[in-house]
């Protein structure tokens, strides 16, 4: 049998702002109240607790160490308490108190934000916890339920019942190397022999449970893997290897010379379709502000559009 909670949320709250404000008075302005209210509170909080919280100096007073106890665990559930508050009032109205989002990291970083951007003045209180997503780590994110929506994907829809998927935009890719690397010399179409005796530049899958996708890997060939596909373009510019690359995300490079590109007798696509998708169960005011977005023609665009 548990015993009755020695204290509540209101008394919690005037200890939080006594030790915010520094004093009884000052406390009971903030918190709109006649001094004396803040005071029977506290000391009916210390006789029940049968410890002292504040050490009193005039007008002036400090924490305890029980009393710095008590608040240090007291934040946590307050927030706890205005959270599920918030939750609440949310779920009436429509709103998600959360989205949780998966961007794959071959959508440029300004489309997102600027996308964030427009929520957050629609929705500011729905928190969004944005996550990046390499490959089929994109899809496995929501299968798995840790997004809600996924923007980026890959156009190879793994076979489930539920999803529904739509065309974000299409990326073109391209073979680069550093300008310095022995192939950028090679006149005319690169063979797989002269590339396999060169590292490639791998991105790793961040999929969890569904199988990780690898492309451009001849077989025998050396393989460096990174995180994302800014690691692979950075990697390719300092020559330590090759590989397909979008061509969206090396404009820059290509105008400083830190990359040329080459062409390959590998006859794989040189363009990719990108979705955004979510599970059809998925309610929600905020998911329906992102879908309307995402199937704007113009928004679309910009989502694999030259980067400066």
């Amino acid at each position: 049998m548990f015993s009755k909670l020695m204290f509540d949320l209101d008394q919690l709250r005037i200890v939080e702002a006594i030790a915010r404000q520094g004093s009884f008075v000052a406390a009971a302005q903030a918190l709109h109240r006649v001094p004396s209210t803040i005071s029977y509170a506290v000391s009916k909080l210390e006789e029940d607790l049968g410890v002292s919280l504040f050490e009193r100096e005039g007008r002036s007073v400090q924490l305890t160490a029980e009393g710095n106890e008590l608040l240090s665990h007291g934040r946590y559930l307050l927030q706890v308490a205005e959270d599920a508050q918030r939750a609440v009032q949310q779920v009436s109205s429509g709103w998600e108190s959360e989205l949780r989002i998966a961007i794959s990291d071959l959508v440029v970083r300004e489309a997102v934000l600027s996308l964030i951007e427009d929520f957050q003045a629609v929705a500011p209180d729905t928190r969004l916890r944005v996550t990046a997503e390499v490959l089929a780590g994109t899809w496995d994110a929501l299968f798995s339920g840790r997004a809600d929506l996924v923007i980026g994907a890959s156009s190879a829809v793994p076979s489930s019942s539920g999803i529904v998927a739509h065309k974000l935009a299409e990326v073109e890719f391209v073979f680069a190397m550093s300008p310095g690397h022995p192939l950028a010399a090679v006149e005319g179409i690169i063979s797989d022999e002269q590339l396999r005796e060169h590292s490639v530049i791998s991105v790793a899958d961040t999929s969890r449970d569904l199988p990780v996708i690898t492309t451009g890997i001849l077989p025998g060939q050396s393989v460096i893997t990174v995180p994302d596909m800014h690691y692979k373009i950075e990697a390719q510019c300092r020559g330590l290897g090759i590989g397909s690359v979008p061509l969206h995300m090396i404009q820059q490079q290509l105008a400083e010379g830190r990359l040329v590109i080459r062409e390959t007798a590998q006859d794989g696509p040189r363009s990719h379709m990108l979705m955004y998708a979510w599970r059809s169960r998925q309610q929600g005011r905020g998911l329906d502000w992102f879908r309307e977005r995402l199937s704007r023609p113009d928004d679309a665009i910009q989502w694999c559009s030259a980067q400066d």
